[in-house]
């Protein structure tokens, strides 16, 4: 067999279509399904882009490229206080996230370093809580966020009442439970021959091998609670008080909004989740 023809069985595709040279209707199949997979996965987000940055009144005429380029829809939709929202929702983001990566290691270092009776019993009630859907609960987290246990405040209205529920995920904390397991208890022992604390030992040895799940759980994690809605809602007390995926569900409900503002803010949206995915 020549190297031509050995080389080109090697880059057969898994459907069987040839890619020498010659092949070119296999080649202007695969390119015309790789442009078909490519439009339906951008083609969301580059309406989204070119909406956002145009002035259209009439939903069912959105363009791909912008008919008339500006930011009047930013402008205006800071009227309606997106930015205001914007920024609910980082703060809210950035303080849950951090507090859930702090439950979730602390967490997990117990669940795979420690045994203690009961052990498999508490993942299970961590796993189970990832099986009940928010509208399960809404009800009972509606009444503890209104009157929080033992202190007895009132966490109606502020963003601590939607950032301490989402301080612990159990997926978070099963993803750190199952890593940590694979570390080998022979670096802590060494370790602690050493001299180290417990406390160092899980600073400076567990903790940066743990930097591939921490990256998996902040990237998951952050979305989850971008796109928290029945949460927000049960908290808020009053419009001012919504987070930007609340708000652009009521400001699309509005006659008075615009297509061009609801997909501004639907990019402001889109922004961070893109940034911390693409970051970690």
């Amino acid at each position: 067999m020549s190297r031509s023809t050995g080389v080109s069985s090697r880059l057969d595709t898994a459907l069987g279509w040839s890619t020498a040279r010659n092949a070119w209707v296999s080649r202007g199949v695969r390119i015309l399904l790789c442009v078909i997979v490519v439009l339906l996965f951008t083609g969301p987000l580059i309406t989204i882009f070119s909406g956002a940055f145009d002035v259209n009144r009439d939903p069912t005429q959105l363009a791909i490229i912008p008919h008339n380029p500006t930011v009047r829809n930013f402008v205006e939709g800071a009227h309606k206080n997106i930015w205001g929202y914007f920024a609910n929702s980082l703060f809210i983001a950035g303080g849950a996230l951090l507090l859930q990566l702090l439950v979730s290691v602390f967490a997990a270092y117990a669940m795979a370093r420690k045994r203690f009776r009961g052990q498999a019993i508490v993942l299970l009630l961590i796993l189970t809580t990832m099986m009940l859907p928010e509208e399960v609960i809404a009800i009972p987290l509606s009444l503890v966020v209104g009157d929080l246990p033992v202190v007895h405040l009132n966490l109606r209205g502020t963003l601590l009442g939607v950032i301490l529920p989402l301080g612990a995920w159990g997926f978070s904390i099963f993803v750190m439970t199952e890593f940590m397991k694979e570390i080998p208890v022979e670096l802590e022992e060494a370790a602690k021959v050493d001299g180290a604390g417990e406390l160092r030992v899980f600073a400076r040895i567990i903790l940066p091998l743990c930097r591939p799940a921490l990256a998996v759980i902040a990237v998951f994690g952050f979305n989850m609670i971008w796109d928290q809605y029945l949460l927000p809602r049960i908290v808020a007390n009053d419009p001012s008080d919504y987070t930007l995926t609340v708000a652009l569900a009521d400001l699309r409900s509005d006659f008075e909004v615009g297509p061009g503002i609801v997909l501004a803010g639907a990019l402001l949206a889109l922004v961070p989740s893109l940034v911390v995915y693409l970051s970690l």
